[in-house]
């Protein structure tokens, strides 16, 4: 495919008055872009633009009555500046403008004619002149607003360690009790006061699953001895007996309640292998599953699991996929099986009036998380090798497997959950949301402080751009800052939010910025970004990861699947979303998703107790804010996308012909979008703000041919994130909706390369907006 076609052309420039035709055509005109083909509609309307492409040309091969014979195509190339694609242009040194206009025929007049308007412009020159030396003496020169880079290293230098920690101890000092909405108060008085406009308080009630008034318990049935989640054992006759914070902690959130006495039945990871060779062994039906977190999502493990037949899960994590400093062995942790927002109202927010559901649960199995040591024991595993290399926990061949009772008691609730947005108008265009959402809600009381750190930094980040507002920067996005409440049972407040939203955010919606979990660690700052943002994203972080001195290594940047708030933006609006997190991980780590366990936090204090990696995260978080509201031509790059596409293909053994054709396509259309010659269309020096707009949404917007209607349980809809980063894979290959299915593959097949016809249609829309052509009459 050849895209000669869609070059910029040399055309003869329009000019109004009273020139006749002829006169017109003999006028020397040379290189002059046609920048104002597309404004000629004047029903064209910013608010409601849309792409049409009806009729679908093959690019490159344009048919045309009468050509220019002066015109040479130009060929597409794909050199890119050092900062990234559409970047801001400089000023052509070598491009000169040959302008001129040939003299009016046949309007000859007469001598006093010209005498009198001689005499006239003389006139008017120099009362010009007294006019401007009056003005210029009396008026105080205007200050130029500073530029870009002042503006950041202001931003940044504004942003410390200090004042992150100073807002962390104040946010303790004053919210000394754990209620939520009390939190969700004091973040908005403190927003107001700092300035941001519009400042909202909402609140949705919605379905929680809390932890019942005893801990869940295990009883082998051979020896009788109870055992709580963390491996502790308990008295069974005492069942009202007083949990402690820790075992109120350790609970699957909206699991089925009550009590099963089954077999327990090693499946590992819970893979399609593990699976057949449980049942190979014996009948699982009602059986309960000692299940390994990690590798899948939690909630497709725990659906194929349903769909065998069993009727319990035991969660653990094994010591040899965890962190080297941090011991797994007796410690609980959470999870929730809640894929996003209130399980009573899904797809819809939890408003007054709406309808609910009867839906407490959210699975037919009861699910249980416990501690290594307590799964060791269920194992039959008599020693277990704590060296180098670590021995992964299985059950060994001739044991004998333990039939145990499982006793869960959590219930249901309806509460109150509180969100916190205040917004920063933009000038230029107000109407485009660049969204960032930290969150102030726990897992449980008495872990506060894992929210705390993200909380501070989002305050100081506002703090510092309104200050810039104050002195007069103004932005041309708009940005929503938002602190979600309910994150940790699903992501309930982001989601009721986005729900409630969900047709303005379609349309104004720009990008999601995450502060969910900024500091969970200190070995590893690695950033996750949709494919849109890679670049940019692995630019700030070469140039800010290094503040504490020393070697620097390269950008740890993938697209990840991650927990957190992120999900409802990249899945149900599909915008480009982004987040910086230190973590305590392991190079050699062999499971993802190990994210998806709440264990109890560390402090912020403990972590980082001079909070130097808060003010990493914050400086780079905040100039991915300023880049995303102030750059003219949105930093999202299409062909990053293709080549993420075509990694994900590379070897993949279902891969096809056709398939590799639709990708190689795409990167071809990609490619020229962003090349050299479509420079001039990409610059907002050289286009109308208009055809900027039309370009940015098309670049907004792109994300969202690769949603995909109904993914398997846990998977993100939005094909563009994967679920390992060492093995770019499109998840829907590696785990398909119906995996004991024949067809299941070819329906997944199917699926990505609709997603991709469907990039490329949108990516010749935009090349579309620039072909300009006044000869062009098709």
């Amino acid at each position: 495919v050849t895209f000669d076609g869609m070059a910029y052309r040399k055309v003869r420039a329009a000019h109004t008055g009273s020139l006749e035709r002829e006169e017109l055509q003999a006028s020397a005109l040379d290189l002059e872009w046609d920048m104002e083909k597309e404004l000629q509609d004047p029903g064209l309307g910013l608010d409601r633009f849309q792409l049409e492409c009806v009729e679908h040309r093959t690019v490159g091969n344009s048919n045309r009555a009468d050509p220019d014979p002066d015109l040479e195509p130009i060929q597409p190339s794909v050199s890119v500046s050092p900062h990234g694609r559409f970047e801001r242009l400089q000023e052509d040194p070598n491009y000169i403008s040959h302008f001129t206009r040939a003299p009016p025929k046949g309007q000859r007049r007469s001598s006093c004619s010209l005498v009198k308007y001689l005499l006239a412009g003389v006139g008017l020159f120099i009362l010009g002149l007294l006019i401007g030396h009056y003005a210029h003496s009396t008026d105080k020169p205007t200050p130029e607003p500073p530029t870009d880079t002042d503006l950041l290293e202001e931003l940044l230098r504004d942003i410390t360690a200090e004042k992150i920690q100073a807002l962390f101890l104040n946010c303790f000092q004053i919210i000394s009790d754990d209620n939520e909405e009390a939190r969700a108060k004091h973040l908005y008085q403190q927003w107001t006061d700092l300035g941001l406009t519009d400042v909202q308080l909402s609140n949705y009630s919605v379905l929680l699953s809390l932890p019942g008034p005893s801990s869940s318990r295990i009883v082998d049935r051979a020896s009788h001895e109870c055992f709580l989640p963390s491996g502790a054992q308990c008295d069974p006759r005492n069942h009202n007996n007083n949990p402690t914070a820790d075992q109120h902690f350790s609970y699957a959130a909206y699991s089925a309640t009550g009590s099963l006495e089954a077999v327990v039945v090693d499946v590992q990871y819970g893979g399609l292998e593990d699976m057949r060779r449980a049942r190979t062994t014996m009948n699982v039906t009602n059986q309960i599953a000692l299940l390994k977190l990690g590798q899948a999502p939690l909630l497709y493990k725990i659906s194929f699991l349903a769909e065998m037949g069993f009727g319990g899960v035991l969660l653990y994590m094994d010591p040899c996929d965890g962190p080297r400093d941090q011991s797994l062995w007796h410690k609980a942790f959470g999870v929730t099986l809640n894929p996003g927002g209130d399980p009573s109202t899904p797809g819809y927010p939890s408003i007054v009036g709406s309808y609910r559901e009867e839906w407490p649960n959210l699975t037919s199995l009861l699910v249980q998380p416990i501690s290594a040591s307590l799964a060791k024991r269920l194992l039959n595993i008599q020693s277990v090798g704590l060296g180098s290399p670590c021995t992964p926990l299985a059950m060994p061949a001739a044991s004998e497997r333990r039939k145990i009772q499982l006793t869960i008691g959590t219930h249901s609730i309806y509460k109150t959950v509180n969100n916190v947005c205040g917004y920063l108008r933009g000038k230029t265009n107000p109407d485009r949301y660049v969204l960032v959402g930290s969150r102030h809600d726990s897992w449980h009381k008495g872990t506060a402080a894992d929210w705390r750190g993200g909380s501070a930094m989002m305050t100081q980040i506002i703090t510092s751009v309104t200050k810039q507002a104050r002195r007069g920067w103004e932005p041309d996005r708009t940005t929503v800052f938002c602190s979600w409440g309910g994150s940790a049972l699903g992501n309930i407040g982001s989601f009721e939010w986005g729900e409630e939203n969900r047709v303005v955010l379609q349309s104004r919606a720009v990008a999601y910025v995450s502060l969910h979990s900024p500091v969970r660690g200190t070995e590893t700052l690695r950033s996750t970004a949709s494919p849109s943002l890679l670049q940019l994203t692995s630019d700030i972080q070469k140039l800010l990861s290094c503040i504490r001195g020393g070697s620097c290594p390269g950008p740890n940047v993938s697209s990840l699947q991650i927990p957190g708030d992120v999900s409802f933006f990249a899945n149900h609006l599909a915008v480009p979303t982004m987040e910086f997190a230190f973590e305590q991980t392991k190079a050699e780590e062999k499971s993802s998703f190990l994210s998806e366990a709440l264990f109890s936090a560390e402090s912020p204090e403990t972590l980082d107790p001079l909070f130097k990696f808060h003010e990493t995260i914050a400086k780079m978080t905040a100039e991915v804010i300023l880049r995303l509201v102030n750059d003219p031509v949105l930093p999202f790059y299409p062909l990053d996308i293709a080549l993420d596409v075509q990694d994900k293909l590379k070897d993949d053994p279902l891969r096809t012909p056709r398939l590799l054709a639709a990708a190689a396509s795409l990167r071809e259309s990609s490619a020229f979008l962003q090349s050299e010659t479509m420079r001039p269309a990409n610059d907002p020096k050289e286009r109308d703000p208009s055809h900027v707009r039309m370009l940015n949404d098309v670049l907004r917007d792109l994300e969202k041919s690769f949603m995909v209607p109904q993914p398997p349980p846990g998977v993100y809809r939005n094909l563009l994130y994967s679920l390992n980063g060492k093995v770019p894979q499109f998840s829907i290959l590696k785990y398909p909706l119906d995996p004991l299915k024949h067809n299941a593959v070819n329906k997944s097949l199917s699926l990505i390369i609709n997603a991709i016809n469907s990039a490329e249609k949108l990516i010749r829309c935009g090349l579309d907006l620039f072909e300009n052509s006044p000869d062009d009459t098709n």
